[in-house]
């Protein structure tokens, strides 16, 4: 019998050696037991064991007091914009692709593998391409704006304005209303501040748009719909196909598909976003936020300021 493994207990270091069935069979013959790797497979099958990789369950951030609170108040939010018609939209930042002949996970139907990069060194790369997608929850269809610069919040509103002016307006012609639904961090934190700015003047001074966000809890983005609903079926479309080029890259995404009718519209942003700019306190006091009762940071909607957006509606080109 093997003994417990405490600190006096030499074979305690055994616990930390990769347990294959090469070294098992070699600490029972130490043991005394003599078993060829093959039997002491066998046993271990037998005994229900087997290979077994580690499984996501547990979530870090499940302690949250506000985590299951913040839940119901997106469910209900979406129920009232549901209601009157209004647009829902789900908005992230897909991993960023480097744009070359580098490896892209996945298999594909080939006659033999294609040939890619041995390392995936950056500057060995064309680009590196910034997805930013929104998917409108009613309507099943998806936008992605791919960029080249930095994932800025300027960089989020300005695909989600540009989606605005391109989509939105024609989907929903009367709408004044819009729920957004977005990560706790990222381009689209709840906590950044340029987030809110760009979305004043970008979209709800512009457009005269009231626009209500709602974060979900941190650890929580598997939640937002557009990642099971848009970004997995584009992972899915372009798997172990190297992205060799921009256009490679926003062919796969307009040709993605799903049989409950999932349509994807591709875009370049072409223009250069800086990092890390700064909103002071004077600049946030005067936006136009209304921050919810019930979850304040995650919750909160931004109304047009009526005499910029009068100014706006005035003049031909957005403010």
């Amino acid at each position: 019998m093997v003994q417990p493994e405490t600190a006096g207990n030499p074979m305690s270091a055994q616990k930390w050696v990769r347990s294959s069935l090469r070294h098992l069979s070699q600490r029972l013959e130490d043991m005394g037991h003599p078993a060829s790797p093959p039997t002491v497979g066998r046993l271990l099958r037998k005994l229900g064991y087997s290979l077994r990789v580690n499984v996501k369950k547990q979530e870090a951030s499940a302690a949250h007091p506000d985590r299951q609170q913040q839940f119901e108040v997106i469910q209900g939010q979406k129920q009232v914009f549901q209601a009157a018609g209004w647009p829902i939209i789900s908005v992230d930042t897909k991993k960023k692709e480097l744009i070359g002949n580098f490896k892209n996970a996945g298999r594909a139907w080939g006659q033999e593998a294609e040939a890619v990069n041995v390392h995936d060194f950056p500057h060995d790369a064309l680009m590196r391409a910034v997805p930013y997608g929104i998917y409108d929850v009613s309507s099943k269809c998806g936008s992605v704006y791919v960029g080249s610069s930095a994932d800025t919040p300027e960089f989020a509103v300005t695909a989600l304005a540009r989606w605005w002016e391109e989509e939105g307006q024609q989907r929903f012609p009367t709408a004044k209303e819009l729920l957004i639904l977005a990560d706790a961090g990222g381009s689209n934190g709840c906590r950044s501040r340029s987030f809110k700015l760009h979305l004043q003047e970008q979209l709800s001074d512009c457009y005269g748009l009231s626009v209500t966000v709602c974060h979900y809890p941190t650890g929580c983005s598997k939640w937002n719909p557009i990642e099971h609903r848009l970004f997995s079926q584009i992972s899915l479309n372009w798997a172990g196909k190297p992205l060799r080029s921009l256009d490679t890259m926003l062919n796969y995404i307009r040709g993605t598909t799903t049989q409950t009718g999932l349509t994807v519209r591709a875009a370049c942003l072409d223009a250069t976003f800086e990092k890390g700019q700064k909103v002071s306190d004077d600049q946030m006091q005067q936006l136009n936020v209304e921050h919810h009762s019930v979850c304040r940071q995650w919750n909160y909607t931004i109304r047009p300021r009526l005499a910029v957006f009068s100014e706006a509606a005035h003049t031909s080109e957005p403010i």
